[in-house]
């Protein structure tokens, strides 16, 4: 079977996708489940992780999220039996390559797959669905009557965090960085129940000044700020690049924030000046930064990772979660796909086998 794995260089622009030939061993582990994939999620690497926690390897496998049928299990799993549709996330540690044919996985990573949802789409979606869990439950513990500030609403991201948001009754407030995306998210509407917008106000921020945010979030609010901002990035510094100009400033996102506001940063490299720090005290308020890794970097909350798989499949096929729709790539162009998406971070892609 052949896989595709990266070669990393000195910088993004110098990592090589190569195609290997990879095998299976020919007995499974006792919890080892081995899966025919379907489909397979493209993601950007993150290699930088990688090492921090010790996974280091000349050629790093590519594509983690997984859709298939169980071909086989071993002699102590209990959970799944042979022609199971099964939908899951390889651990960082796993040798294999999403896009083999074939793959070997430990029983916990994985969940019962729907029959109404396709194997393509539940792969494409479920990183940025376990996300948004892990950003709007985990860190910033939501509730009925909470008020959300999205930054880039139309991100695949972004629309997993409004459209699960919305379902538990939070009103969100989003920005969009072009016009289409401002005319697509007001236009956004539930699949099921009241056909309300899932959003309170669309905020632009691609044609002025950033200043724009605080007076609208305030208008919507009635200036007390909203409970929860999730970002997708932000910029440290006044000095804006091509790729930063449309993130929020920090100072933007703490401004927005209202008494006992909790702030989930996707930002790796965030640093607070004692201002800023000053802030959040003064507001009560809470950082935390999302990292969706540590549900397979850890067994620590095992259970609850899979409650949160299994949650997210049977909300997206049940129409509550429904992800951007994105055309399955052939197998044949998956080296250049993930090419693309190593250079600009937040494109992804699907592979259907």
């Amino acid at each position: 079977m052949k896989g595709l794995f990266c070669r990393a260089g000195a910088s993004d622009a110098e990592h090589k996708f190569v195609i290997q030939e990879t095998t299976l061993p020919d007995v499974l582990g006792g919890h080892q489940v081995r899966v025919q994939v379907k489909a397979c999620g493209l993601s950007p690497l993150d290699l930088k992780l990688l090492d921090d926690i010790g996974v280091q390897r000349d050629l790093t496998p590519v594509g983690r999220e997984v859709a298939g049928v169980v071909l086989q299990v071993g002699p102590q799993v209990s959970f799944f039996h042979p022609d199971d549709e099964v939908v899951g996330i390889l651990p960082l540690d796993s040798p294999y390559s999403g896009l083999c044919g074939g793959i070997d996985i430990d029983e916990h990573y994985l969940v019962q797959k729907p029959e109404k949802l396709s194997s393509a789409c539940a792969a494409g979606a479920l990183r940025d669905a376990l996300c948004a869990y892990t950003a709007l439950h985990t860190h910033a513990r939501m509730a009925a009557g909470h008020t959300l500030l999205v930054m880039d609403g139309a991100s695949s991201f972004g629309l997993m965090c409004i459209q699960l948001a919305c379902y538990h009754g939070v009103k969100v407030f989003t920005t969009s960085h072009s016009p289409q995306q401002h005319a697509f998210l007001e236009q956004l509407r539930p699949s099921v129940g009241v056909q309300d917008p899932l959003v309170a106000k669309v905020i632009p921020v691609f044609n002025g000044p950033s200043d724009l945010l605080l007076p609208a979030v305030e208008e919507e609010t009635g200036g007390l700020g909203v409970d929860i901002v999730i970002d997708s990035g932000v910029r440290l510094h006044e000095e804006e690049s091509e790729e930063t100009k449309l993130l929020p400033h920090k100072h933007d996102v703490i401004s927005v924030l209202g008494v006992g506001g909790h702030w989930v940063t996707s930002q790796k490299d965030l640093q607070l000046d004692p201002p800023d720090s000053r802030s959040l005290y003064l507001k009560s308020a809470s950082l935390s930064f999302l990292n969706h890794e540590v549900w397979t970097a850890s067994s620590a909350q095992q259970g609850r990772y899979l409650h949160i798989l299994k949650d997210i499949v049977e909300k997206m096929s049940a129409g509550v979660l429904r992800p951007l729709p994105e055309e399955a790539v052939p197998l044949y162009e998956a080296t250049v796909a993930m090419e693309t998406i190593q250079r600009h971070q937040k494109k992804k892609a699907v592979v259907k086998l």
